[in-house]
């Protein structure tokens, strides 16, 4: 992805609001109906109707409806009608369904949740990035790389089937971590690093004129690749996956993969947690490590990840690792969820079709 050029958009560039009649109150839906209504609410979908206002046909596939109080963006690829406090947006060039995607996942980026107040007077200003073809002409909307979020989409859809993370569904232990999280509930304590884990390790150097091509990841600093600098078949020390890696600018970055390192990076011994556990325990190295202290002129080394300590959910005077990993469990159901429902829905589509 850093290797992507990028360019910004307005919304005005991609998409027109389209305008039609609103279905006025919630009461008026039928009992039963063949086609959408969205709203604000409910992730967008509150009945059904049979007159929809919305056509959705070979010449109009699908439309954007986004939700004014919600910030919520659905894609219609089924005749609909909506209530109040909706916006429906056609997109301007013929684009499929998973570039739309890509595209109102990158623009919902781009817009601050201000709670229940509207959202749309701000949703239509703001600049949201996109990418481009690398030899890319003056002609703006020619330049979007289209062929890249298609093949981007369809990466995460076969991460997605590969690792069996479909199910977007919070728990109630997962529902209740988010709301004690956001509402200041969650009880902290500081804990210190070397103490957890046991003494940090240092990586050592391997100049670039020395590194053998390989299939080890060798891991340095940076932000570039997530730090991973080569690949290598050299003969050295490798760290066990399930690892965190504080590099000399004091960032920490999480590895669910055997590495090797150099000597700008300490590891932390994490692989006894369990993954989510340990994804957690990065975050919060990462905010105590990661305050603009350590620089070119002075690193960050495995005796600093010793001296560390950092924040930590506790329960009876322990780490609560329990919450942790519910924590992040729910955070990644979050994250995966809009994938999902466009994977299932399209899947969904395709059966009909074959079905007749």
């Amino acid at each position: 992805m850093q290797q992507v050029k990028w360019a910004e958009y307005s919304c005005s560039e991609l998409f027109q609001v389209v305008s039609g009649s609103k279905i006025k109150n919630k009461s008026e839906l039928p009992e039963i109906g063949n086609y959408p209504v969205y709203s604000s609410d409910n992730n967008g979908v509150v009945g059904y109707t049979d007159m929809p206002t919305y056509i959705c046909d070979e010449s109009r596939k699908f439309y954007v409806v986004f939700g004014d109080h919600t910030r919520t963006f659905n894609i219609a690829t089924k005749s609909f009608s909506i209530l109040d406090n909706v916006k429906v947006l056609k997109p301007l060039q013929r684009v499929s369904l998973r570039q739309l995607l890509f595209i109102i996942s990158s623009w919902k980026k781009e817009i601050p949740d201000l709670g229940y107040a509207r959202h749309w007077k701000i949703a239509k200003e703001v600049k949201l990035s996109l990418p481009i073809k690398p030899n890319a002409n003056s002609d703006k909307l020619a330049q979007i790389d289209f062929d890249f979020m298609e093949n981007f989409i369809s990466q995460l859809e076969a991460y997605l089937l590969v690792t069996g993370l479909k199910d977007y569904t919070l728990t109630a232990a997962e529902q209740q971590a988010l709301a004690d999280f956001e509402n200041g509930k969650v009880v902290w304590g500081e804990y210190n690093l070397e103490k957890l884990f046991g003494k940090s390790t240092r990586g050592k150097r391997l100049k670039s004129a020395d590194r053998i091509a390989g299939d080890l990841p060798f891991v340095t600093a940076g932000e570039a690749e997530t730090g991973v600098s080569a690949f290598i078949g050299n003969q050295v020390e490798i760290f066990k996956a399930n690892t965190t890696t504080i590099d000399m600018f004091g960032s920490a970055k999480y590895r669910n993969y055997d590495y090797g390192g150099d000597d700008h990076i300490a590891v932390v011994h994490t692989e006894n947690l369990n993954k989510y556990e340990a994804i957690f325990m990065t975050s919060a190295i990462h905010k105590s490590s990661y305050t603009g202290k350590f620089s070119y002129a002075r690193n960050f080394y495995a005796k600093d990840a010793d001296e560390l300590n950092i924040q930590l959910p506790t329960s009876n005077q322990q780490p609560d690792y329990s919450f942790m990993e519910i924590l992040i469990s729910a955070v990644q159901k979050l994250v995966i969820k809009d994938v999902v429902r466009y994977a299932d829905s399209k899947i969904a589509a395709t059966k009909q079709v074959i079905n007749g």
